[in-house]
């Protein structure tokens, strides 16, 4: 575009004609974060079922601890765990916090998620879809920017790890090396609305 060279090689202003997304390392930092929830307990806090599970999956020094930082007092734990008291709704998403704080730590400890998505070196497919152009003027928006779908190896392990210690910079560089196997159009997805990963 005349006078504007690199607005869409890396969008950059992004958002200033109304397009609509994220960077694409925050968009795998949810996806990786959609996984690992999905990979959990399917019955609410809410529920008896739902409660007597995270309950017992927080029944070790580390899930207690896990409790203690949501502000649980060792008492009130130790009612919990014995059946003695009912927790009251604020505490029952304090538990629900503290199972899903304990579930990423262990899916990370345990390698679980590194070796789901590397798939046995075979990697797993992955959906990009391009920034929300709706609300941008015609003349600004770029038509030719579709979904894509690509098979994406060998970034898992750093990308896990990365994603652990809550480390957005590395996450945004493992992104440009995903990215990077698109065709010449590849700055494009730079921002993105979301990506799916098959797994």
């Amino acid at each position: 575009m005349a006078g504007s060279p690199d607005l869409w090689s890396r969008w950059g202003e992004f958002g200033k004609f109304n397009s609509r997304g994220m960077k694409g390392g925050e968009a795998l930092i949810l996806e990786l974060n959609r996984i690992v929830y999905s990979s959990g307990f399917t019955s609410p806090v809410t529920s008896k079922r739902g409660l007597s599970a995270r309950l017992r999956y927080l029944d070790s020094t580390a899930g207690r601890e896990a409790l203690r930082d949501q502000g649980a007092s060792a008492r009130t734990i130790r009612s919990w765990m014995k059946g003695k008291s009912t927790p009251t709704a604020a505490n029952r998403e304090r538990i629900d916090s503290a199972y899903w704080h304990r579930r990423r730590e262990n899916l990370i400890r345990s390698g679980w998620l590194k070796r789901h998505l590397d798939n046995d070196g075979r990697g797993r497919r992955m959906e990009i879809y391009p920034v929300d152009q709706s609300q941008v003027p015609a003349e600004r928006s770029r038509p030719t920017l579709s979904q894509r779908t690509i098979t994406v190896r060998y970034i898992w392990s750093d990308l896990v790890d990365a994603w652990a210690a809550q480390d957005s910079d590395t996450v945004d560089e493992i992104w440009d090396d995903v990215i990077s196997d698109l065709d010449s159009d590849y700055n494009a997805y730079a921002h993105v609305s979301s990506v799916g990963i098959g797994a």
